[in-house]
C-alpha cells in the first residue's frame, strides 16, 4: 500500500488531491472536467486557450472559459506567442473564475508551433520569460507552466526552462517527459522530470505515460513530483483517478466499473453537455466520447459503427442504453 502524496499547493491554492486530468483539446471542455472531479480528479485543466482567440475573436472563444463550482478550483490553460496578447488573455481567464492560469509550452502539434506559441517557447527563452513575465503582471492569481522534455533529444532543457519560469513568477511547472519531436511516440523519460524537481523550488507536476495505479505509483517515487497529470488514459476513462485513490487507499485495485455504471456516467456526461452547448452539439461531441467509453468492450466495435450515425439526442440516450442493457446481460443468455 502506498502513502498517497499529500493534496498539491500551488500558491494561495490547494486542490484536493494530487491527481491532475491534463488539458485535452477537444476533449477537457466544462463537462468532461466535471466528471473527471466526480471521478476523484483534484486538479482539472481547461483545454487550451487561444490567447489571440480571446483578445479578437470575442464571445465563440469566450466560451472555452465557462466553469462551474462543482470543478473549482479550476486551471485555465492559455497558449501564444505574444506577450501582450497572453497578458490580456489570462486577465480575461482570471475574470471568468479561473483559479490558476497556466501557459502551454508543450503542445507540440504544428499549427501552434509554427505560431511561435506552444513547444515552440521551448527554444526562445528570452521571449518566453517575457510571455511569463507579462502573465503574472497582470493577474492576481498563481501561474503555472507546463513544457516537455525538450524540442528533441538534442536540446532537452525543462530543468533550465523551469528554473528560467521560476526566476519569472511561475509558481509550479508540468512537464511531459517527452519532447517535442518524440509527438505522443516512444517513452516519457522520467529522468528528466526528476532533473526538473531537483532544479527548483516550486512543485512539480509529472505528466507522460501514466495509465493507472502502478505508473502513477512509479512516476512519483521515480521522479520526486509533487503530483501527477493524466491525459490520454482518461479519455473514455474517467474511472482511472478513483481506481489510483482506492488503490493507494487500501492496495487493492478495485474491480472494473460494472456496465451500468459506465453507462450512467455516460448519460451523466451528456446531461452535463446540455447544461451548456447546443443539443445539436453535445449529441455531436458525446457520440465520440461515446467512442472512447466503449473501447475495449464486448461488441463496442459495431456499437461505435451505430452511434456515428445518430443524430437525435433521444436515439443517442437510447442507443446507449440498449448497448450495456445487451452488455449487462450474459453471454448465453
Amino acid at each position: 500500500m502506498m502513502i498517497p502524496p499529500p493534496p498539491l499547493t500551488v500558491g494561495p491554492v490547494t486542490f484536493p488531491n494530487a491527481l491532475a486530468l491534463a488539458p485535452l483539446s477537444g476533449i477537457t471542455n466544462l463537462s468532461f472536467r466535471r466528471i473527471a472531479r466526480e471521478m476523484g480528479a483534484g486538479i482539472v485543466v481547461s483545454e487550451l486557450v487561444s490567447s489571440a482567440g480571446l483578445v479578437h475573436a470575442g464571445e465563440r472563444t469566450r466560451r472555452y472559459l465557462l466553469t462551474h463550482p462543482d470543478e473549482w478550483p479550476v486551471v485555465m490553460q492559455i497558449f501564444g506567442g505574444d506577450a501582450d496578447h497572453m497578458a490580456r488573455a489570462a486577465a480575461m481567464a482570471e475574470q471568468a473564475g479561473a483559479h490558476v492560469i497556466d501557459i502551454n509550452i508543450g503542445c507540440p502539434v504544428k499549427k501552434v508551433v509554427k505560431r511561435g506559441a506552444g513547444c515552440a517557447l521551448m527554444r526562445d527563452l528570452p521571449r518566453s520569460a517575457d510571455i511569463i513575465s507579462a502573465v503574472v503582471k497582470a493577474v492576481s492569481v498563481p501561474v503555472t507552466i507546463k513544457i516537455r522534455a525538450g524540442w528533441n533529444a538534442r536540446e532537452v532543457n525543462a530543468p533550465e526552462y523551469a528554473r528560467m519560469a521560476e526566476s519569472e513568477g511561475a509558481q509550479a511547472v508540468t512537464v511531459h517527459g517527452r519532447t517535442r519531436e518524440q509527438m505522443f511516440t516512444g517513452r516519457a523519460d522520467r529522468g528528466v522530470i526528476r532533473r526538473t524537481v531537483e532544479a527548483v523550488s516550486i512543485p512539480v507536476i509529472a505528466n507522460g505515460d501514466i495509465d493507472g495505479p502502478d505508473s502513477a505509483t512509479a512516476m512519483l517515487a521515480e521522479t520526486g513530483a509533487a503530483a501527477v497529470m493524466i491525459g490520454r488514459a482518461a479519455q473514455g476513462n474517467p474511472w482511472i483517478f478513483k481506481e489510483i485513490i482506492e488503490t493507494w487507499r487500501t492496495g487493492r485495485i478495485p474491480d472494473p466499473p460494472s456496465p451500468e455504471e459506465r453507462c450512467r456516467v455516460i448519460l451523466r456526461h451528456l446531461e452535463l453537455y446540455l447544461e451548456h452547448a447546443t443539443e445539436s452539439t453535445a449529441v455531436r461531441e458525446m457520440r465520440k466520447h461515446a467512442c472512447w467509453y466503449t473501447k475495449g468492450l464486448r461488441d463496442g466495435a459495431h456499437f461505435r459503427t451505430d452511434v456515428q450515425k445518430i443524430t437525435g439526442l433521444e436515439a443517442l440516450r437510447d442507443a446507449v442504453r440498449r448497448y450495456f442493457d445487451t452488455l449487462a446481460a450474459p453471454v448465453n443468455a
